[in-house]
């Protein structure tokens, strides 16, 4: 059964989400909130990732992971007691913690399970101009949690040969989502990652993606790119790593494309 959109129409919450792993999911979302920050927008991380690898990347020890996703989502605190503030001015998150891994098991029986974490944005999101949920690599009940959440899904898609095939599943769960329980949910966009331009394989796949979705596509391309891997094990994002470097320029232009089409939205 549906429910209204219980929060605020000015802040944005979008789920970055593909169930394949390895395919630039979490680096997309750090890269792309630090980008918005980077632009004076207040931007959340949800990390919704048992690995952590979003709390990781953005430098949060795990003694500030006491109080992380896990409580939220089992209703044990408040949204707002797990937030922890990054270095990157305007841009704080919820980590994740080893806990979150028996999260689905635990909500099994609890009433109104796919809306947890929905419910516990709702006080939060009026403090954020983006909120931005880092989906595990799977489509249990987490993944429904943050499209049930969402008003939009941000699909990162690896420019390999598997691409569109691996992609199918998960936008028939949106569309499952978007039928029983978020009327409003939309895929915002489908951005191309791990793109190499010396690989036949990459554009003949890009092709493909854009042949199928068309304008969901956007125009900007994330490519292959050292310094991109290098920044997790700084606890950096690229941007604030190297912020000349092809991958960052790469999503500072993605962020302006987010935001173009999120103003089109709002017309």
């Amino acid at each position: 059964m549906s429910d209204t959109i219980l929060q605020p129409r000015r802040t944005r919450i979008i789920s970055v989400a593909n169930q394949k792993g390895g395919v630039g999911k979490t680096t997309t979302a750090i890269n792309l909130a630090t980008a918005l920050a980077a632009i004076k927008q207040k931007v959340l991380i949800i990390d919704l990732d048992p690995q952590g690898n979003a709390s990781t990347g953005l430098g949060i020890d795990h003694a500030s992971r006491s109080k992380n996703t896990y409580h939220v989502l089992i209703r044990e605190i408040q949204l707002h007691e797990a937030i922890v503030e990054t270095t990157i001015p305007g841009l704080d998150i919820v980590p994740s913690g080893i806990d979150l891994s028996g999260a689905e098991i635990e909500l099994v029986d609890v009433e109104r399970r796919e809306f947890c974490l929905r419910e516990a944005l709702m006080l939060a999101a009026a403090d954020y101009d983006y909120i931005l949920i880092d989906c595990p690599p799977a489509l249990g009940l987490l993944t429904i949690n943050a499209l049930v959440a969402s008003q939009a899904v941000l699909v990162p898609l690896q420019c390999e040969f598997f691409a569109l095939e691996g992609v199918s599943l998960l936008i028939r769960t949106i569309e499952r989502v978007k039928a029983t329980y978020n009327p409003g949910l939309e895929i915002q966009g489908i951005v191309l990652t791990m793109f190499d331009g010396r690989n036949n394989l990459s554009g003949a796949v890009a092709d493909d993606v854009r042949a199928y979705f068309g304008d969901k596509v956007y125009e900007t391309v994330i490519p292959r790119n050292v310094r991109v891997s290098e920044a997790p094990s700084y606890g950096r994002p690229v941007i604030v790593y190297d912020m000349n470097c092809a991958g960052s320029q790469a999503y500072l232009s993605l962020a302006g494309e987010v935001i173009h089409r999120e103003r089109r939205v709002g017309m």
